[in-house]
């Protein structure tokens, strides 16, 4: 599968992986730019439905001092787990949004994530980190991998 120039057909990551919480450092995903929710994360945990392994995904941050919980499941869309669709939980049924792992470090440690345009929301880009600080050295280098893969549109480092 290439994206943007970016092939990943050899680069297979395992859904435990991704399992446990990661937060969102660098954006352009207006949700998270308005100001009035803060220090967002994604929560994936493995789990089964309807017969196949997938990532329980609570995404949680803060709005009006209240810890708020958005709750879908990703499925994912290639034999490399690399690409998902995820559809929300009890009426967020209806909501499906699609993502891609453009990049993860040798680590494991971070990553940056493409979300596809839906009805209600842009396309945009998260950087998201096992870590909820970031030194100024990862940041850069965060930057650097952002270039490398030609992503040109602006991140706003909100952590």
């Amino acid at each position: 599968m290439a994206f943007m120039g970016v092939d990943f057909s050899s680069e297979s990551l395992s859904l435990t992986a991704l399992n446990g919480r990661w937060y969102i450092h660098l954006t352009n995903f207006p949700m998270w730019l308005k100001g009035d929710r803060t220090s967002p994360s994604f929560n994936y945990k493995i789990t089964w439905k309807g017969g196949r392994e997938v990532l329980e995904d609570r995404v949680e941050y803060w709005q009006k001092g209240k810890n708020r919980t958005i709750v879908g499941y990703d499925w994912p869309l290639d034999e490399h787990n690399r690409t998902f669709a995820w559809r929300g939980k009890g009426l967020l049924w209806l909501l499906e949004s699609r993502w891609e792992i453009l990049y993860m470090d040798p680590k494991g440690q971070w990553a940056i994530i493409y979300f596809r345009e839906t009805l209600f929301t842009p396309e945009g880009y998260d950087v998201i980190a096992r870590s909820p600080t970031l030194e100024e050295e990862m940041i850069s280098e965060m930057q650097r991998k952002l270039s490398d893969l030609k992503i040109s549109e602006e991140l706003t480092l909100i952590s």
